[in-house]
């Protein structure tokens, strides 16, 4: 854990959350703080509304339960959403990297 996090940069995250607040026009913490980070995007249910918001009716259910099967659904439907959009898939993350931070 501590070498994910010599390579975590509070500002980038502050602005990645920043960004997606300007685009879903969500009322979110956009502090870099990474618990912060982690707490918003860990059950994938922000991430989703930022895919239907790019590309609506590309997540078609989001899931709003937090077990973790569910939010896990969550996440791979926004990282098929993004590959759809055009993200490459090495530029992607695995869905368990971000469940398990």
């Amino acid at each position: 854990m501590q070498f994910i996090l010599s390579k975590y940069d509070p500002d980038l995250a502050a602005e990645v959350l920043e960004w997606i607040r300007a685009v879903t026009g969500e009322n979110i913490n956009v502090s870099g703080d990474p618990d912060n980070f982690f707490e918003l995007l860990r059950n994938g249910t922000l991430l989703c509304r930022l895919a239907n918001t790019m590309k609506p009716g590309t997540v078609k259910k989001i899931n709003t339960s937090q077990m973790a099967f569910k939010c896990m659904e969550n996440i791979n439907e926004f990282l098929e959403s993004a590959r759809q959009m055009g993200v490459p898939s090495q530029e992607l993350f695995q869905t368990v990297d971000l469940w398990e931070k």
